[in-house]
């Protein structure tokens, strides 16, 4: 159930009614807006105990909610989650590029394509140290060695980072390096996985899985912000149909489904839905022009000689080109990028 709390509701009302809840074997959940506070009552609630919340003097309503994830819904929150990294803010009216190479593959390699982006303007970094790969005898990652470079790129050039974690045991370690954990496709579903980011104080680029409908998408955000963890940036990446002109099919209605469904941000990834290069810049167009808050696009200095995904990287050459496209979009939609 959603509660909304009179105005000029104090701490101490709000207090009363998580006692009220956790009393009840529900745990409740606080957003405060710009004009009204409200609690999610989370848990097997019963027509008597919404009664009895609906009593209480503090309260001005309750409505209840009928989607089976809770915390992630509009319902919830009427406002946007805007999602802050290091002062770059993602579910507001700029739309914010996170860019780099699929993995990192050595200190120059890394350095070298920071240092282009930072010039075309970008001011989060992608990169993976840890690779889930389809063949065990494909390159892995680098590992804790790549989380170290990833504290120099920010060191060095003042980007923020993200990269995948894949395991629970490594999400302590990977949240002493990076600003944003990515939670991959094949991932979306491993349960404890969720649960144990949802635990951090850092925000989480969480991809649909490959074959996940949106429901079940919003449902797996919805364990990490049960488990506290409110600064969920789900991003769409393409699902598995029977076309195999590209390496995944671009679902971009996703972005105003999500939209209209769950307060939170959504990006897209047109680099891993393309699997070509010559699609990522279309695709990124119409990521912009149907509402999308960012952009995850794949960049590497020497795509040729890269050791995982070259053929879907853009060179820093002409990932600037489509900046400046993309830029144009933004503007003619009332953003900014």
């Amino acid at each position: 159930m959603i509660i909304v709390m009179k105005k000029g509701s104090t701490q101490k009302d709000v207090d009363k009614v998580l006692n009220f809840l956790e009393k009840n074997g529900l745990s409740g959940h606080v957003s405060k807006g710009v004009r009204i506070t409200v609690i999610g009552g989370i848990g097997t609630d019963t027509p008597l105990v919404k009664e009895r919340v609906e009593e209480l003097s503090e309260v001005e309503k309750v409505i209840p909610i009928l989607k089976p994830y809770k915390l992630v819904s509009r319902e919830a929150q009427p406002e946007n989650t805007v999602i802050d990294i290091d002062g770059i803010k993602i579910g507001g009216n700029e739309i914010v590029t996170i860019a780099g190479p699929c993995a990192i593959e050595s200190e120059e390699q890394l350095m070298t394509t920071a240092a282009s982006l930072k010039k075309a303007g970008v001011k989060i970094l992608r990169a993976s140290a840890y690779k889930p790969r389809t063949s065990p005898y494909a390159f892995q990652g680098m590992e804790e060695d790549g989380l170290k470079l990833l504290a120099k790129v920010k060191e060095e050039f003042g980007l923020a980072v993200e990269t995948e974690v894949m395991d629970t045991r490594r999400v302590e370690l990977v949240s002493k390096y990076v600003d944003v954990l990515r939670i991959g496709a094949r991932n979306m579903q491993n349960f404890n996985l969720l649960k144990e980011v949802g635990k951090v104080d850092k925000p989480i680029i969480l991809k649909r899985g490959i074959s996940a409908t949106i429901e079940e998408f919003l449902l797996a955000a919805e364990y990490i912000l049960k488990e506290g963890n409110k600064q969920v940036i789900l991003c769409e990446r393409g699902i598995r149909t029977f076309e195999t002109s590209t390496r995944n099919t671009i679902d971009i209605t996703s972005v105003p489904v999500v939209k209209a469904a769950s307060h939170l941000p959504i990006i897209v990834d047109p680099s891993h839905a393309a699997g070509r290069k010559e699609l990522v810049g279309p695709i990124a167009k119409a990521a912009v022009a149907v509402g999308a808050d960012g952009l995850l696009i794949e960049v590497h200095c020497d795509p040729e000689n890269a050791l995982c995904d070259g053929k879907q990287a853009l060179t820093p050459g002409e990932f600037s080109k489509l900046m400046v496209d993309l830029r144009k979009i933004a503007s003619a939609i009332g953003r900014k990028m």
